[in-house]
């Protein structure tokens, strides 16, 4: 957390609402995920912050990167990333998007159906492949084996139709799903793995990259294991059931969410039904949109309680500053009497809020300020 009087600074230098970057928890964030996860390239996954100060400090840091889009490659091509260092991962893809990311010079692909396998043939004495695995997982925030990834009993099958056909398979994928409380999801699909690498040497298909996804859990208003306890296991599997195999992650939530604050104003109040409204000038449209779409809550406190001031609490709304009605952020919460004007701050807002925010109504993006 920023202290509030540089809070107070750069809102008087940019203007408010503001999201403030600190690239040096992003390089905190690598190293302690590098430490918990000995042996395993982390690739960082653009999606939740693609922002080219992110990836700069990240590739100071010896990162890999993890792209799913054309303009992700842009990103790290600008930024004179090796294309060597980077693998694309969406799952679905058009034949324009593969020749994009080769012509950056990026080789590794994900597929994880059969459909997919006939946009590789023109291409295939330059790509490498991984194949994505579904684990369904309902603890998870955002289940991502609900649209992508082969279940696994059709594994084995969709490895060998890829192999007959000529493609370079290298080896496996899957993700457990987002902020993943419960690591020992992690444990089954290894396990799985495992065994589908076994059947596939019966085959005489030699598999050497296993990349097991990301989902590392932060605390946003609830703790969360220390991520070296959290990988403790995980690490310890790997070690055991795939030496001398090349290990990836895919890092995002856990390296960008704690990166970034949010400071927003107010900009309106009113009461109404018994409560006090507070209107921001940012909102679920804006950089509170993982509300709506990551699932995701935030911590929310007014500056002048971080300042230790602030008087009798009660019964609030927190609305953004849209025409539309759902645009709420909390209801029932409380908080002392504010004044239009007055800041407040969002700690965690590092992913997937900027990334997924829209200019809807016409109020613009918020400002990101590199803080360090």
């Amino acid at each position: 957390m920023i202290d509030p009087a540089r809070i107070r600074a750069l809102v008087a230098e940019h203007g408010a609402p503001l999201l403030l970057l600190s690239t040096q928890v992003v390089r905190q964030q690598y190293r302690s995920l590098q430490q918990a996860l000995p042996g395993v390239q982390l690739h960082y996954a653009l999606k939740p912050l693609p922002h080219p100060a992110v990836v700069k400090a990240l590739h100071e840091e010896g990162a890999w990167f993890d792209l799913a889009t054309n303009g992700e490659v842009d990103i790290v091509r600008d930024l004179g990333i090796p294309p060597a260092r980077c693998i694309q991962t969406h799952p679905i893809k058009r034949d324009s998007d593969i020749r994009y990311c080769l012509d950056y010079g990026c080789r590794t692909f994900i597929f994880d159906n059969p459909y997919e396998l006939p946009k590789f043939l023109p291409y295939q004495d330059q790509v490498d492949l991984l194949m994505r695995l579904s684990f369904r997982n309902k603890e998870a925030q955002v289940d991502l084996s609900l649209k992508f990834g082969i279940a696994p009993p059709e594994a084995h099958a969709l490895l060998r139709k890829a192999v007959d056909l000529g493609l370079k398979v290298r080896g496996l994928s899957f993700h457990c799903g987002s902020q993943l409380i419960n690591n020992m999801k992690y444990i089954e699909a290894i396990g799985f793995c495992r065994q589908l690498f076994n059947l596939a040497a019966l085959d005489g298909i030699v598999l050497d990259t296993l990349d097991i996804g990301g989902g590392y859990p932060v605390p946003y208003v609830d703790s969360v294991m220390p991520i070296n306890y959290y990988c403790h296991p995980i690490a310890s599997e790997l070690e055991r059931l795939f030496p001398g195999i090349r290990l990836i992650a895919e890092p995002g939530r856990f390296i960008s969410a704690p990166a970034m604050t949010l400071v927003a104003s107010v900009m309106g109040k009113a009461e109404r039904q018994g409560r006090m409204w507070y209107y921001l000038d940012d909102g679920l449209y804006g950089s509170y949109s993982g509300k709506l779409y990551d699932h995701c809550d935030y911590p929310f406190t007014p500056l002048c309680k971080l300042e230790g001031k602030g008087g009798t609490e009660r019964l609030s709304v927190v609305a953004g500053p849209t025409c539309d009605s759902i645009d709420v952020i909390y209801n029932d919460i409380m908080l002392p009497e504010l004044e239009c004007g007055d800041l407040v701050v969002s700690p965690m807002m590092g992913a997937y809020t900027w990334a997924s925010a829209t200019e809807f109504n016409f109020f613009p993006k918020t400002k990101i300020v590199v803080v360090d």
